[in-house]
């Protein structure tokens, strides 16, 4: 029988909805171990020799130093006192594997047999978890409490999968674009990354590099915040979240689901895609599409994060407010607020003065109007910088770039205030 009240019908579907995507986003891999792998063998070289593997094997502090996290909550009481009294053996692969057996390594999943590491996969929690850092006093920054959707800006994406000791997959990809591919070479373009970065259209377009020779990689955005905006990518026109978890864990995550993006058959844009025919992959037992809805529903409801008491000046905020609605015409594309345009929220690159190799890359060739989102965070969800490649150190770059490309005329202290209202945000 149906709830008299159809609100509790709704309250409870948003409860067990909440609950399943949560489970996806930390937990799930879609099947990707069969990648990273059956087939990258990752796992090899995070175990090492002396444990069933190959190389030297991934220390916990080692894998702490590229970004990797630990959940504290995921580890018995034992083992979280013995690293509170620096006794836990952080130079030891056999500790990685252990912790990895917690499941306490968070967007990684270990899969064992017979007390080996016989695989591993990915989540996406990996790139779009981080944690508290409360025993950051002892050199152990990286293992706390979880932090879903706030970007992982210290991982290396790029060196944690360089890894592996076969990337023959990426690169009989990559021959597509250069005939001369190697795994050397695809090493070289992972390691040029560097810690936030990644870059999801390598496998589309091959693009490795920008026209200055720096890395085609972006940074990692936050997965909170996303109620009410339309695309929420670095570049326009792949379309809503709900679009993007999909491609991401087919065409990056490489788990078993299907994916149709017709788009990525045009080869002059896509050399890579439309050789491999990304736009149209369906596993023979798809374990991505069923998870989708609930990991869309998970992701709308994480919040933003509020700047901590301290972390702005009220007074000069409140002034920097009248600028950010008025001279600085910053409300003009960043409309409060959702700080971002309702609905088609792109701009070509002329609009925002800066060049468009990456805005090219992108089905509508043009960058995204990015909500303004936990902006005082600059030591942890903004580490690496502002924009899509953090081209941008800090918020005042950011302002002195707009002062002198729109002609704002805003004086030092008028950036001053406007700073502090961006950090309020």
């Amino acid at each position: 029988m149906p709830s008299p009240r159809p609100e509790d019908d709704a309250s409870d579907n948003s409860r067990q909805m909440f609950e399943d995507g949560r489970k996806t986003f930390r937990f799930d891999t879609f099947g990707d171990e069969a990648f990273w792998g059956g087939k990258l063998k990752l796992h090899q070289a995070i175990a090492g020799e002396q444990n069933g593997g190959v190389g030297p094997g991934l220390s916990p502090r080692q894998a702490l130093a590229a970004g990797l996290k630990v959940d504290l909550a995921a580890l018995p009481d034992t083992v979280v006192q013995a690293v509170k009294d620096q006794k836990l053996d952080l130079d030891d692969p056999k500790t990685t594997l252990a912790l990895l057996k917690a499941n306490a390594v968070i967007g990684v999943t270990g899969i064992f047999k017979d007390d080996k590491l016989v695989s591993v996969g990915i989540q996406c929690s990996l790139c779009h978890s981080t944690t508290t850092d409360p025993l950051a006093n002892l050199g152990l920054g990286g293992i706390g409490e979880r932090l879903d959707g706030w970007p992982n800006r210290d991982l290396n994406v790029g060196a944690v999968v360089a890894m592996s000791p076969d990337l023959s997959p990426f690169t009989e990809l990559l021959k597509s674009v250069d005939p001369t591919m190697t795994d050397d070479k695809v090493r070289t373009v992972l390691n040029s990354w560097g810690p936030g970065k990644f870059d999801a259209e390598l496998v589309l377009d091959g693009k490795a590099f920008r026209p200055d020779g720096g890395s085609g990689a972006t940074l990692l955005p936050a997965a909170f915040g996303l109620p009410g905006v339309n695309e929420h990518t670095w570049t326009g026109g792949w379309g809503t979240v709900t679009y993007w978890n999909a491609f991401v864990a087919n065409l990056e995550m490489h788990g078993k689901g299907t994916f149709y993006d017709p788009r990525l058959d045009n080869a002059d844009q896509y050399p890579v895609a439309a050789a491999a025919k990304l736009g149209h992959t369906q596993a023979d037992e798809d374990l991505i599409t069923p998870k989708l809805p609930a990991l869309h529903f998970y992701q709308l409801a994480l919040p933003v994060p509020q700047p901590p008491d301290g972390t702005f000046n009220q007074d000069a905020a409140q002034r920097g407010q009248a600028l950010f609605n008025g001279q600085a015409r910053c409300a003009s594309c960043h409309v409060p607020p959702l700080f971002t345009e309702p609905g088609w929220n792109l701009h070509p690159a002329a609009d925002i003065g800066i060049d468009d190799f990456q805005a090219l890359r992108g089905p509508a060739q043009m960058y995204r109007t990015a909500p303004l989102h936990a902006l005082w965070s600059v030591d942890k969800i903004h580490k690496g910088g502002f924009y899509h490649d953090g081209r941008f150190a800090t918020l005042e770059d950011v302002v002195n770039h707009y002062n002198t490309f729109m002609d704002l005329k805003l004086m030092p202290e008028q950036i001053k205030d406007l700073i502090e209202y961006l950090k309020s945000l």
